[in-house]
């Protein structure tokens, strides 16, 4: 499996504004700007988070985009889903209907616990968690 760019700039969007928590509504430009992000496609990635209730977006002169919740709310794994969607391999790990021989399949059975782990990994980390590696790691480098 390989996350698109969609998944790999939503989380870092998103941990750009876990990072800016607190300080108001961030500009679109700003946080592409920081990220290395184009604009456009930035934008399209923050329409997905906004629907999915995680960014919420406030219009105006003093608009811009923030976290719908605390960052210890935000779990990655909502996030991923959100720009990605599942995370299952194949898809009959999410529709077993689609596949005639899921009773017997071997592989069904590996790639639903793949799911699950990768799930479970990115359930137990928050925009939170992000902030505070990211602190950790800007500590280190000096």
């Amino acid at each position: 499996m390989k996350l698109s760019t969609r998944g790999r700039y939503g989380a870092r969007a998103m941990l750009d504004l876990a990072l800016h928590y607190g300080k108001g509504p961030l500009l679109l430009k700003d946080i592409a700007s920081r990220q290395g992000i184009s604009e456009r496609y930035l934008e399209n990635i923050m329409t997905v988070l906004v629907s999915a209730g995680l960014v919420q977006s406030i219009q105006g002169r003093h608009g811009g985009f923030s976290l719908a919740k605390l960052p210890g709310e935000i779990k990655l794994s909502r996030v991923i889903q959100a720009v990605e969607g599942s995370v299952a391999l194949v898809a009959c790990v999410d529709d077993s209907k689609l596949c005639d021989r899921v009773d017997v399949c071997v592989t069904h059975e590996i790639w639903d616990k793949l799911k699950k782990t990768m799930l479970e990994i990115l359930d137990s980390i928050t925009l939170e968690d992000m902030v505070k590696m990211r602190k950790k790691k800007l500590s280190i480098r000096r």
